[in-house]
């Protein structure tokens, strides 16, 4: 079925208990970014043209916009991989810092490439793609960022789906 059709199904949305509230309930950013490794199981990590640190392929789901197709999304714009995404691996809250109000942040399995895929960056979003052990990614990276990896890693060994807050587990 299609989202069009999962709506028709859910019927009408049910009316506002006070009207005008929904415009004032918080509003929270929402990521998908994915975990996609090579046959040695390190990391493609991409490094921004708009922030100094490492991350992942993926990037900020747009207004009615999934997680999960963000995340599709944004790795064919940033790296030219028309992946198909697999399972959710880790579901993070990151807090609110500076200007940037606070966020989930998803991270997919983005599976592994043979070595036949031809990487085309993104030029106003990425730098550069390099793939990198967590380890060796490590000095550039938020130690957050760090610890939603770890935990991704783990969830790809275990099976297990992880939820954490700030990349801690709870």
């Amino acid at each position: 079925m299609s989202r069009q059709d999962d709506l028709i199904a859910d019927g009408e949305p049910e009316e506002e208990f006070q009207p005008g509230i929904a415009e004032i309930l918080p509003r929270k950013r929402v990521s998908g970014g994915a975990l996609i490794r090579d046959r040695d199981g390190r990391i493609l990590f991409i490094e921004p043209t708009y922030k100094p640190l490492l991350d992942i392929p993926g990037g900020i789901a747009e207004p009615d916009e999934s997680p999960y197709d963000a995340c599709q999304r944004e790795v064919l714009e940033e790296v030219g991989l028309d992946l198909t995404i697999g399972p959710m691996l880790v579901a993070d809250w990151d807090p609110a810092r500076g200007v940037w109000h606070d966020a989930l942040a998803f991270v997919f399995d983005g599976g592994v490439l043979t070595g036949d895929e031809q990487l085309v960056l993104q030029p106003t979003e990425v730098r550069t793609a390099v793939f990198l052990t967590l380890d060796e990614a490590a000095p550039q990276l938020r130690p957050s960022m760090h610890r939603r990896l770890t935990l991704a890693l783990h969830a790809l060994e275990t099976g297990i789906p992880q939820y954490s807050d700030f990349g801690r587990r709870r």
